[in-house]
This record gives C-alpha cells, structure tokens and sequence, in this order.
C-alpha cells in the first residue's frame, strides 16, 4: 500500500510540475485557477523486468490559498497552508506488456475520485517541502 501512496505523491508532483502540456480547459486560464480538481493525466508506467505502459488516468490538480501572519506570542507566525490533496481515491491495475519469466506483470496506481484543499497527510502526498 505504500508504493501506491509513492507513486501517488510522485504522480502530484509529475502533474504539478507539468500540467502545461498536460491539461487543457474551455473553463479558463488554468494559470490563474485557485482550487482543486480532478484533471485527467497521462504517465509511464514501467517496473524492472517489463516494457513500459503509457496511462491516462485522473490525478488532483490545483493551487489553494494560504497565507501567514505574524504575531507577538511564540512561534511569532500563524500559518494556513492548504494543499490540493485527494479525498478519496480507487486503485487500478493493469498488466504491463512483455514481461520477462518470473516477473509479476500486475501494476497498481492510484486514481483520483475526489480532490480538496486541505492540510497535507504524509499518508497520500509528499509533503517536504510545506
């Protein structure tokens, strides 16, 4: 379970990081969207032993407010950080093309059903950085 919540925060990470040539919207500018959503994704996936497999799935996508403050009392800030993060999510599974003997074909990846702003859980994201 905790390869699947790996590939999940890389994934978040992947789809941060690109989602110029990743996403497109008739909505508007997804430049100056504030929320989350569900956004649809595409990835390698690929394990030693086995070709590689190109995957659309859903993945969270988004910017979420937040904003600090200083105060007089320690710790002298008041932080509100809130990212787009998944609420709820269902795992798939594929079977990866041309796999050598002895090698588990199965490949399991999270997919997104609902996304919100909320704190960050090192349980479903990477959170290092916050």
């Amino acid at each position: 379970m905790k390869l699947a919540y790996l590939v999940l925060g890389a994934t978040t990470l992947l789809l941060l990081g690109g989602y110029d040539s990743v996403l497109s919207t008739s909505d508007g500018n997804l430049h100056t969207f504030v929320g989350c959503a569900v956004r649809e994704f595409t990835f390698l996936a690929k394990k030693p032993g086995c070709r590689g497999l190109r995957i659309t799935t859903d993945a969270c996508w988004g910017r979420c407010e937040t904003w600090e403050k200083p105060i007089l009392e320690p710790p002298y800030i008041e932080a509100h950080h809130r990212v787009c993060t998944y609420n709820e999510t269902k795992q798939v599974t594929v079977k990866l093309p041309n796999c050598a003997p002895g090698v588990n074909p199965f490949y399991t990846y999270p997919m997104a059903v609902r996304c919100d702003c909320g704190a960050c859980s090192t349980d479903t994201t990477e959170c290092e950085t916050i």
